[in-house]
């Protein structure tokens, strides 16, 4: 593995975290959303990410393979003065847990920082050989 390698793993994940906090922030911007007039409501989006090993075709790293929806059952509400409720009072919502994307927002940030400092530290130690080259 040569040092410039580092740099596309780290990128591929930082650009893979990043579309993991995309689809976390639209997690939570939908976490209370009500169903439309035909009863679908916002169901939640999880990433999957995938390795691409050393030797494939691409460069090694990782990259994200699909955005998967959720398939828990939308939450009911009951709330009768709603405009949206059902004959029973019942309202129907995204099946978004905001404390779980909470998690996932602070676990995405961690690995996108975390790669962010690999290519810092590369880029140090790509700079201090040149200099002992001097």
């Amino acid at each position: 593995m040569s040092m410039f390698s580092i740099f596309n793993v780290s990128g591929s994940a930082v650009s893979a975290q990043s579309q993991r906090l995309n689809v976390v922030a639209s997690n939570l911007a939908n976490a209370d959303a009500v169903a439309g007039p035909d009863g679908q409501g916002y169901k939640s989006r999880q990433v999957v990410f995938e390795t691409v090993p050393m030797g494939s075709e691409a460069s090694a790293g990782v990259k994200v393979n699909a955005i998967k929806e959720n398939n828990e059952p939308l939450r009911k509400v009951h709330n009768p003065m709603h405009p949206s409720a059902d004959a029973e009072g019942y309202v129907t919502q995204s099946n978004v847990n905001p404390v779980e994307e909470m998690v996932n927002m602070i676990s995405a940030s961690r690995s996108y920082q975390n790669n962010v400092e690999v290519m810092n530290t590369a880029k140090s130690l790509l700079l201090k050989t040149l200099q002992m080259g001097q």
